[in-house]
Order: structure tokens, then C-alpha cells, then sequence
């Protein structure tokens, strides 16, 4: 009888090892999936399933279809397609370079050397 208890605590104890370590990360990973699946605005930088790169263009809520720019190709995808969100809009920033240009200019003066051999002939 005793042994039966034990077994019994050690299968409930490995459920209960296998929730903690198995399925609540994996529900945890879900949810935040799905938080950020609404949270999906135009203007955002994104990265789909396939690997393809682009900005949301437009998000349409009914239908689940959200619009990416990829150079001027604007392609349809369900929203669960969307992998991860690279830049949402509001963090962009616009960067501004400056350049610096400097000319440096290089003057190259020919010499005209001449020779004379033992003829009496110069050579140029």
C-alpha cells in the first residue's frame, strides 16, 4: 500500500513537472503572439513566417488580412503569418546623415628631361 502512494505522488508530481515546464511557456508564448497580432498597425516593420521583410500598410480586422509594402509590392497575409514585429511606427525615428565633403586636389608636375647620347643626338 505504501508503494502505491508513492507511485501516485511521483505521477502527480511529474503532471505537475510537466505543466510548469511544458505547456504554460508555451501558452505564456500564445498570449503574446496574439497581443501582438492586435496590436498591428500600419506603419510597422515586420518580419512573416516565410521570412519576407516589410511594412504593414494596412490592417483589416474583419477578415484577418493584413497589407505589406515590400518596395512598392503590397502583398496580402493573414495576420497569423506575421512572425514578428521588427519596428512598430511610433519608435521610428527619422535619421538624419551629414555629410561631409572635402576636396582635396592633387597637382602632377611633368618634368621634360632630355638626354644626350654619344653621338650628339638629344633624346626627349
Amino acid at each position: 500500500m505504501n508503494s502505491s502512494i508513492s507511485t501516485i505522488v511521483m505521477f502527480v508530481a511529474l503532471i505537475a513537472l510537466m505543466y510548469f515546464m511544458m505547456i504554460r511557456p508555451q501558452k505564456k508564448q500564445q498570449q503574446q503572439h496574439q497581443e501582438m497580432m492586435n496590436a498591428l498597425k500600419p506603419g510597422d516593420e515586420i518580419v512573416t513566417i516565410g521570412g519576407l521583410h516589410g511594412t504593414v500598410s494596412e490592417v483589416d480586422t474583419t477578415k484577418n488580412i493584413v497589407t505589406i509594402d515590400c518596395d512598392g509590392v503590397y502583398l496580402d497575409f493573414t495576420r497569423s503569418a506575421v512572425a514578428r514585429v521588427l519596428k512598430k511606427a511610433s519608435e521610428k525615428t527619422t535619421e538624419t546623415k551629414e555629410t561631409v565633403t572635402t576636396k582635396e586636389t592633387t597637382t602632377v608636375v611633368e618634368e621634360e628631361t632630355t638626354t644626350t647620347d654619344d653621338s650628339g643626338k638629344e633624346d626627349k
